[in-house]
């Protein structure tokens, strides 16, 4: 079976010498989530803008491999990329509110989709969107159509993106942290809608979180991001039973584990702030932070494969 996306070498950088992503590699395989966590700052959401041709202006983008399905989106031109953006491949941004244009109303920027990439009528382009509202679980869909984006709650917003990304059955999906700004009760039944609609399309998603408890709830493989490096990449459970990378480890005695974790008692925490790394940069960039820290991480640091599906970057082969 051939991935849906595959990734290898990405590398992006911007101006003021920043290297944003380093080296990343992934792929995504048909009806499989594969997720991508780490904190802010860690280049998550610059993989992924830099999938969709997104990125910021001044960026420098370059990847051995940048493939989706048959297509070669390294040296695909701007307008054939823009083709397959919203069509064959979508993405759900972090925040609905600033992705949604407040001058029109749903309706008219759903329909607009399907106009643009199956050249429809806006009737059939609003019938569209009246069904994929009632499939993502919003009420009178006929109604919200007529809304503008500030007449609804930041749920039924992200609801509108799904909906909006979902147009013209994309075959992949591309999830930016998309329930970061929404109540605990609310990024529950978005997650639950993802995996759903996941399942009923065999959508491959690529889903960008820094919450373990995302990746546990919704992902089959696992990729974990460190100032623009992916330090350990692996199957779901593997990484959960073994996690292998100091920082991985470091993110896992984060969470807080019920009925294990006291009231009152301290939660765990990673001394320090992901750093900025310029181009160039040699060794583990989390060296600083790490707690097994040796020489050694000021050198160049090998690649460790623990099983066919499980890799870390560490000085520790074993980590």
């Amino acid at each position: 079976m051939r991935p849906v996306l595959e990734i290898t070498n990405l590398n992006v950088g911007f101006p003021d010498g920043t290297a944003a992503v380093r080296g990343v590699s992934l792929q995504v395989m048909p009806g499989e989530t594969h997720c991508v966590v780490g904190e802010s700052g860690c280049g998550k959401s610059v993989t992924a803008l830099s999938v969709m041709n997104l990125l910021p202006r001044g960026a420098r983008r370059s990847a051995d491999v940048m493939r989706f399905h048959d297509h070669d989106l390294t040296r695909m031109a701007d307008r054939h990329i823009a083709r397959l953006r919203g069509d064959k491949m979508a993405m759900i941004f972090q925040e609905p509110m600033t992705s949604l244009n407040p001058a029109y109303t749903i309706g008219s920027q759903m329909a607009e989709v399907l106009e643009r990439h199956r050249h429809v009528s806006r009737a059939k382009g609003l019938d569209r969107a009246a069904e994929l509202l009632g499939k993502v679980g919003i009420t009178a869909p006929g109604m919200r159509l007529g809304q503008y984006p500030h007449q609804l709650s930041g749920g039924l917003r992200q609801r509108v993106m799904i909906a909006m990304a979902l147009m013209c059955d994309p075959e992949l999906l591309i999830a930016d942290e998309p329930t970061t700004a929404l109540d605990v009760t609310v990024q529950a039944q978005i997650l639950r809608l993802l995996k759903s609609l996941q399942q009923q399309l065999g959508l491959a998603l690529l889903l960008i979180t820094h919450d373990l408890g995302v990746v546990a709830r919704m992902a089959q493989r696992v990729s974990v991001m460190y100032a623009g490096q992916v330090v350990e990449s692996a199957d779901a459970k593997a990484l959960f039973a073994a996690p292998a990378h100091p920082y991985t480890r470091g993110l896992l005695d984060c969470v807080p584990i019920p009925g294990k974790t006291a009231p009152g008692e301290p939660l765990g925490s990673i001394p320090g702030v992901v750093p900025r790394i310029g181009e160039g940069y040699v060794g583990c960039a989390f060296r600083d932070r790490c707690a097994y820290a040796a020489p050694a991480c000021k050198g160049e640091i090998p690649r460790n494969r623990l099983s066919p599906d499980h890799e870390t970057i560490c000085t520790r082969s074993g980590a």
